[in-house]
This record gives C-alpha cells, sequence and structure tokens, in this order.
C-alpha cells in the first residue's frame, strides 16, 4: 500500500481527474476526503470508495470560499486525526460551453474573474489552510495540478487566456510554497495533465475535428484518461518522491516538447 496511513483532501473530487485520484488513493491504503460543489456526484464517489472497502468522506466544498475551506479541513481533521495529502485537483475551463476561443480584447472581465478565483484563489485557500494540519501531523505533500497550458500558450483550446494565467499562477505558487515550507518537511509538486477526456472538456471532445486535432498534435497519438494523471499524483503523494518539491510534473503525451 503505497498511501497506508496517510489521509488525502481532494478538491473537485467529485468527478473526472479527481474521482479517479480519490479511488487510486483509496485503494493504496489512504482515507480520502473528497471535496466539491457537485453534493451529488462528490456523495456518490464517497459511496462507490467505502462500498469497496475503502475509507471516505464527502464535505461540500467551494474552493473560493475561505469558511469553506476552513471548514472542510476541520471536518477532516475530526474525522481521521490528521492530513498528510492535499490535492488541488477543483478547475474550470476558460471556454464556456459551445464556445469557441475568444481575443484577449473581447474578452469579459466576468469571465477573467471566474476563472482566476477557482484556479488560482482557489489553490492559494486550500494551501493556505492546510499547512497547519501538515505542520502538526510533522509533514505532507501538496499536489496542485497546473496544466500543460501553465507551461505554454494555447491560444485555440483554453479560452481567452484567462485558463492560461491560472494554471501558469499555480506553477509559480507551487515553487513560492516548496521554498517557504520545505525545512517544515511540506512538500510541494505541480501536475501538468494534456488534454484529458473528463466531464470538462467533453463539449470539446465531441467535436470529431477538434479532438482530432488534439490527437493529431500529440506525439503519443491519443487523448488522455483520468488514470494517466492519477497515477502521477499518486506518485506524488507517496514517500516515493520524497526528494521532489518545486517540481513540475508534465503528462501531456509530449505536447509540450513541440
Amino acid at each position: 500500500m503505497r498511501l497506508d496511513g496517510k489521509v488525502a483532501l481532494i478538491s473537485g473530487g467529485a468527478r473526472g481527474m479527481g474521482a479517479e485520484e480519490a479511488r487510486l488513493f483509496a485503494q493504496e491504503g489512504a482515507k480520502v476526503v473528497i471535496g466539491d460543489v457537485l453534493d451529488e456526484e462528490g456523495s456518490k464517489t464517497e459511496a462507490e470508495i467505502n462500498e469497496t472497502g475503502g475509507e471516505a468522506l464527502f464535505v461540500t466544498l467551494d474552493v473560493t470560499q475561505e469558511e469553506s475551506w476552513r471548514g472542510a479541513v476541520e471536518a477532516a481533521v475530526a474525522r481521521f486525526g490528521t492530513r498528510n495529502v492535499l490535492v488541488n485537483n477543483a478547475g474550470i475551463g476558460g471556454v464556456r460551453s459551445g464556445e469557441g476561443p475568444i481575443l484577449l480584447e473581447d474578452a469579459p472581465v466576468e469571465d477573467w474573474d471566474r476563472v482566476m478565483d477557482v484556479n488560482a484563489k482557489g489553490v492559494f485557500l486550500g494551501t493556505k489552510h492546510v499547512i497547519p494540519a501538515m505542520r502538526a501531523a510533522g509533514g505532507g505533500s501538496i499536489i496542485n495540478i497546473s496544466s500543460m497550458a501553465g507551461i505554454v500558450a494555447l491560444p485555440g483550446s483554453s479560452g481567452s487566456g484567462a485558463y492560461n494565467a491560472s494554471k501558469g499562477a499555480v506553477r509559480l505558487l507551487t515553487k513560492f510554497t516548496a521554498i517557504q515550507y520545505a525545512s517544515e518537511g511540506i512538500r510541494c509538486n505541480s501536475v501538468h495533465p494534456g488534454w484529458i477526456d473528463t466531464p470538462m472538456t467533453e463539449s470539446a471532445m465531441a467535436d470529431p475535428e477538434r479532438r482530432a486535432q488534439w490527437m493529431e498534435y500529440t506525439p503519443l497519438g491519443r487523448i488522455g484518461v483520468p488514470r494517466d494523471i492519477a497515477n502521477g499524483v499518486l506518485f506524488l503523494a507517496s514517500d516515493e518522491s520524497s526528494y521532489m518539491t518545486g517540481s513540475e510534473l508534465v503528462i501531456d503525451g509530449g505536447v509540450t516538447a513541440h
């Protein structure tokens, strides 16, 4: 069991990559706290894990609200007694359903604020509120889900720039956190997925032309699946990565190698 004895809080854990991470963590011995605004889907994922021999707790979590984070961490500690792992997984795309890419000059300010609130502020708040619990536990691992769009500009698939900007912010906040808390045994690394088939990308994936373009541009020739990312997140959560902090784990099928 690669995570035996560890307790993990996963934001955006109700479905998609977050749910796959939660299931895999539980299989590897972790007690898992699933945080999300999707109560029905979150409760379903919680039940699935518990019914298959794992230990999971669902808590309602709005990552943009400080009080919501405070309540989620308190609930997790009350149930499982400690906190060793945080996965800042919650995020939203930069393109609304039915929209294509938007020129920066035409981008609504409210769209920018919405994306930055969830993708960047959410990571800041999660990190802020889990640090004291990790310190009390003697250390831990924070994994921030960024994107290949946090490394290179992808104007054709990430809206009006807000998604790129938010994921770039996650990348550098990860490095800042890593440096500031290394002496306390708290590690922080970022994961940079490529195009992954999840509910967030569902509308784009339904466009045969766009899907074909993405596959053609991916050297490995396929769209990723949530387990591709969950395997990398598991490694960073485990003691196998104990000499890694401030690092970027790119899981993109080779896209950023272009």
